[in-house]
């Protein structure tokens, strides 16, 4: 087994549709495991419909799809026929996980919920992935990406006091959602016995990366506010203003605020006695942002970076995605995959791995996105089914 895939031998089944739960098996296919796409025939991932393309959503290869669902094979199966119920129930006897984001209760109704499938194999480990989890009184809600952002706090505590509660710019629920998902599924893996359900709930996996934010309000007593692009926790510290654009500095500790200063011949204001306690400066924050962006706005981001981060003042330009997926701390950690040609696509293109390296490799897997139902034909010669009865499920509408 290869050191940076450790998931070498295990099958998923993927019974999902647009982000969260196939954010959550991309993960667990670069991490070695073969992940079997299970699609609604003539249709399939409702993600090979979006994206920035429209070429390519009318090819079924919509650039939401391609984000996250290489390395993966994929068959149709209408789960609603008795006998497409039949076949996922015969894969369920070698898989080692299932991992589906319907609304609560839909594998329920058609006779595929988590008890009926471990009856088949009472090693699976089936994991369910919704807005606001398997039980509450929310359960039944529909739930997107920006719904359970509102639900959690996270608009509330995100943007100005000006400008009012703001989404987070990229689907941070339905990843983070995923993430929970792939990290529970890797550790019911590793269980002495195997055999479990998980429950993720993306409201309960967002509420668990806010720590900070939940336990000021809970043991502090602390109501959050919007801070914008202010860090609360400590002054000067924050985005500032250059000549050419922004620049995060953060001055958190009393050294750092007494290199800043000098660095940028502002000695005076560490004689300022409304400066001189770090909690002086979180009081008069914004008075003292303006007197540093007297010096900072005549020098560009890139600049003042780099001299900062030589005396030990931690500072980074605020970057475009272009600018930071064509820096080589990016390009030179392998981060991206290239596939040449894509079948369906019928063009090259550039997909995101995983955020982590694992004995110096990033893994990665070496097949593109595949076609909807690319592989429905070996999967189900592989469960011992016949050519004619192949033929006879496509002619159904089985697959």
């Amino acid at each position: 087994m290869a050191t940076n895939h450790p998931l070498s031998g295990i099958t998923v089944l993927d019974l999902t549709n647009v982000l969260a739960g196939p954010f959550a098996c991309h993960q667990l296919a670069h991490l070695g495991a073969e992940v079997i796409k299970v699609e609604a025939v003539g249709r399939g991932d409702l993600a090979r419909g979006l994206g920035a393309s429209p070429d390519l959503s009318a090819k079924g290869m919509g650039i939401s799809f391609l984000a996250q669902n290489a390395g993966k094979k994929s068959m149709t199966l209408n789960l609603k026929s008795a006998e497409g119920k039949a076949v996922l129930k015969r894969l369920i006897q070698s898989a080692d996980v299932l991992v589906e984001n319907f609304r609560p209760g839909v594998m329920d109704r058609l006779g595929l919920g988590p008890e009926t499938l471990r009856a088949e194999n009472p090693k699976l480990i089936y994991c369910a992935i919704s807005g606001f989890g398997q039980s509450g009184p929310w359960a039944d809600r529909p739930a997107y990406d920006q719904i359970i952002q509102g639900a959690a706090g996270v608009m509330a505590v995100t943007g100005t006091d000006a400008g009012g509660p703001t989404r987070v710019g990229y689907p941070l629920a339905d990843t983070v959602g995923g993430l929970t998902a792939a990290m529970a599924i890797t550790a019911a893996l590793n269980a002495p016995e195997r055999g479990c359900v998980i429950d993720v709930s993306m409201l309960d996996a967002v509420l668990a990366t806010m720590g900070w934010v939940v336990s000021n309000h809970l043991i502090g007593g602390v109501a959050p506010v919007r801070n914008g692009n202010e860090n609360p926790t400590s002054a000067p510290s924050g985005a500032f203003q250059c000549a050419d654009g922004l620049l995060n500095i953060a001055a958190n500790k009393d050294e750092q605020w007494n290199a800043l200063a000098k660095h940028l011949g502002r000695e005076d204001l560490l004689e300022a006695a409304i400066y001189a306690t770090r909690e002086d400066r979180k009081a008069n924050r914004l008075r003292l942002k303006a007197e540093l962006e007297t010096v900072l706005t005549t020098r560009n981001a890139q600049d003042w970076e780099t001299e900062l981060n030589q005396i030990g003042v931690p500072a980074g330009a605020v970057l475009a995605l272009e600018d930071v997926l064509g820096h080589p701390q990016v390009t030179d950690r392998d981060f991206l995959s290239h596939f040449a040609d894509v079948p369906g696509a019928e063009m090259p293109i550039d997909v995101a791995r995983i955020g982590a390296m694992v004995d110096g490799k990033r893994p990665a897997v070496t097949t593109p996105p595949p076609v909807l139902g690319q592989h429905t034909d070996q999967v189900l010669e592989g469960l011992g089914y016949s050519t004619t009865e192949i033929a006879d499920f496509r002619q159904e509408g089985v697959i």
